[in-house]
């Protein structure tokens, strides 16, 4: 097993697999006290079975750029796949401001090409690659050094079982005319903001049953605080505080130190100190949003009258369309797109691009009431009315 330790031997790889259809990457990370992923190692594997193509690169050893990966990263003649990508387009992102292109990813792949939905790794190892994994080291330190030979031979597994798969899939999807479809899931995953978290919407991830404007500014206001001081000091947001305490201090309303310290949730580091006073600060804009600024949730969903009988039909066709596509359920469409259809809703995801021409045309024949559902021993299928 060969692993890269300066930025001369790094160069030289990624010249070469520049020179090559596809490389496949994968990433070790530390996040459990970070904001940001702490990145480890980096495993890169080009076509061929000779032990020089496929490396551990250690970017935790001093003085190795990674400039030469980021460049491979962004070379156009090179399909980067990696398998469940989105942690690793991450710390691309944020650590070398790349996000790979071409890309690949196997786990999507794998849904368009029957596997079920958001299959493992280690599933298409066993029926694709026909091999086994040894996951010993998975959830190992991989900060500390030196690595052992187990994480090595661990690591290494990842890119060079996934040449087996991408190549399998990529056929696959050749053969069903369906690569289309793999590039169009790509986007998502393609643009910068899935990887932004902003201080400013970070409200939103919050989960809260009211939808009281007064106490979403409350919500707002904290949020925004514990985000920016997370990413300013590269810390968890739990870690300032959780949920369930930014509820409760919502709730509360806590308006000096002394209330601060009746909280039954906060962390006691959070009673004093910078993250008290940006509490008290986050309290005291809340409670003063001017109405017109308050904010609003979409409640779009709440307020769809759905149709249940409908949608329990439309869960049906959704089943019996992706059976017979061969593609898992959730990639075409989920619950909520359902019941926005049997409301009346016509602007889903559900309608576009490739999931229109399997589910979405006659899921809206179906709505509109010119087609219906037949069974026939265990299939379902569309009758014309």
């Amino acid at each position: 097993m060969k692993t890269l330790t300066t930025t001369e031997a790094l160069r030289a790889f990624c010249d070469r697999a520049a020179q090559s259809p596809y490389v496949t990457v994968d990433t070790e990370f530390l996040r459990e006290r970070t904001y940001y992923a702490k990145l480890c190692l980096v495993q890169l594997a080009i076509p061929g079975e000779g032990e020089d193509d496929a490396v551990l690169v250690d970017p935790l050893v001093d003085g190795l750029s990674l400039d030469p990966l980021y460049d491979l990263m962004k070379a156009p003649g090179v399909v980067k796949v990696f398998h469940a990508a989105r942690q690793d387009l991450e710390i691309f992102y944020i650590e070398g401001g790349v996000i790979p292109a071409p890309l690949f990813d196997t786990q999507v792949a794998a849904m368009v090409c029957g596997f079920g939905e958001q299959v493992g790794y280690e599933t298409l190892v066993r029926k694709v690659a026909r091999q086994s994994l040894d996951k010993t080291s998975r959830f190992t330190d991989w900060s500390r050094r030196p690595l052992t030979e187990a994480q090595m031979k661990y690591a290494l597994a990842d890119v060079t079982h996934l040449r087996v798969i991408y190549e399998h899939l990529a056929a696959e999807l050749e053969k069903s005319g369906r690569t289309s479809w793999v590039e169009e899931e790509m986007q998502v995953l393609k643009d910068p903001a899935t990887y932004v978290v902003s201080p400013e919407e970070a409200w939103k991830r919050v989960k809260t049953r009211t939808q009281s404007g007064k106490f979403l500014a409350l919500v707002r206001e904290l949020a925004r605080f514990r985000e920016g001081y997370a990413q300013s000091r590269n810390i968890p947001r739990n870690r300032v505080f959780k949920d369930d305490a930014l509820l409760e201090l919502a709730s509360t309303k806590p308006q000096s130190m002394q209330d601060l310290s009746r909280s039954r949730l906060l962390l006691r580091e959070a009673r004093r100190g910078e993250i008290a006073d940006g509490i008290l600060a986050a309290v005291k804009a809340g409670l003063e949003t001017p109405k017109e600024e308050l904010p609003k949730t979409d409640d779009k969903r709440d307020a769809l009258q759905v149709n249940p009988a409908l949608a329990d039909m439309l869960r049906v066709l959704l089943k019996a369309k992706a059976d017979s596509a061969g593609v898992a359920q959730k990639l075409i469409a989920t619950a909520a797109d359902l019941d926005a259809l049997a409301a009346g809703q016509r602007d889903g995801l559900a309608l576009t691009g490739w999931r229109r021409d399997v589910f979405g045309n006659d899921a809206l024949r179906l709505c509109d009431g010119k087609v219906g559902l037949a069974v026939k021993g265990d299939k379902v299928g569309v009758i014309e009315l």
